[in-house]
């Protein structure tokens, strides 16, 4: 029985709508800013688990697959369909909510918010190549080395710009005066950009059989940890120190924040050898969670 419910967890992406949330909380406590409103929490807990489970709505019932994840998908098709409906009917009508009531707000948006917006939009549908084929026919998703980087920044832009956005559409509130938000956006970018990359190994053989030119497929999983991750990783935390230093940040917050990079390069390291799915939708999605929960940590001792 517990099996089963971390695999609805895990598999039906219930986990990450939870990543979504925490990093935005994260984000919040960081720029010390207002909370968003409990309308918007709800409705970025929707919206990535019915994006990501977009991606298996094709999965045909095969038990035997040899992914267990597609597999699941494939015996629980019933499930998945009407859970897909009921989560966009949701996602749609607090988008029709919001937009009701702060749709004063939301015509007075400065354009430069307005271009963040459409940038990311259009990320998200060029990402499973949404777009008609008689306008161009491009799928990010299958860009090889180019999509964990995409992959990293819809998350960074999920936690560190929308919720700025919302706050003001909201309650009218602009931190683009301060640059800090600049930071934690790059930080968040690259942090989620080496979790797909370790993500993408368990992909490594099909993949490969695809010719999908991931990292992992062109150098290997040797040379992707120690020529890709590990520097990815040592350059931000050197980043973070050089910035904590400068901002005079207090040793046991620099420390909170640094456990999830040196965590990180812990498990990036232990990629040498194939791992199990869930070690992959538990322990790597997990970095994300630890991540932000020692984000919110470390604000307590400003």
């Amino acid at each position: 029985m517990g099996f089963r419910i971390i695999r609805y967890i895990f598999f039906g992406n219930y986990f990450i709508g939870l990543l979504a949330v925490a990093l935005t909380i994260e984000s919040t406590l960081q720029l010390r800013v207002p909370f968003n409103s409990v309308t918007y929490y709800l409705l970025i807990f929707i919206a990535p688990i019915v994006y990501y489970t977009y991606a298996y709505m094709g999965a045909t019932d095969s038990r035997h697959s040899v992914n267990p994840r597609t597999a699941w998908y494939g015996s629980h098709q019933l499930f998945i369909r009407w859970s897909q409906l009921v989560l966009s009917l949701l996602g749609l009508g607090l988008v029709v909510y919001m937009t009701v009531i702060h749709y004063e707000a939301i015509l007075h948006l400065p354009a430069a918010y307005w271009m963040i917006i459409l940038f990311v939009v259009l990320l998200a549908v060029l990402y499973y190549g949404l777009v008609p084929v008689f306008f161009f026919n491009l799928n990010l998703r299958n860009t090889g080395w180019l999509k964990p980087f995409i992959i990293g920044f819809m998350w960074a832009a999920t936690a560190n710009l929308l919720p700025l956005i919302l706050l003001k559409i909201e309650m009218g509130v602009d931190v683009t005066e301060s640059t800090f938000w600049v930071f934690l956006f790059i930080k968040n970018w690259m942090f989620c950009t080496v979790n797909a990359i370790m993500f993408d190994m368990k992909d490594y053989a099909i993949d490969s059989n695809a010719e999908l030119k991931t990292f992992v497929v062109r150098m290997g999983l040797k040379k992707t940890i120690f020529y890709v991750l590990l520097p990815l990783l040592i350059t931000s935390m050197l980043s973070l120190l050089i910035f904590a230093h400068v901002n005079h940040f207090a040793p046991i917050r620099i420390i909170f924040n640094i456990i999830p990079f040196i965590l990180t390069t812990g498990v990036a390291w232990s990629m040498n050898k194939r791992k199990k799915i869930f070690y992959y939708l538990i322990v790597i999605d997990g970095l994300v969670l630890v991540k932000a929960l020692c984000g919110i940590i470390a604000m307590q001792f400003i």
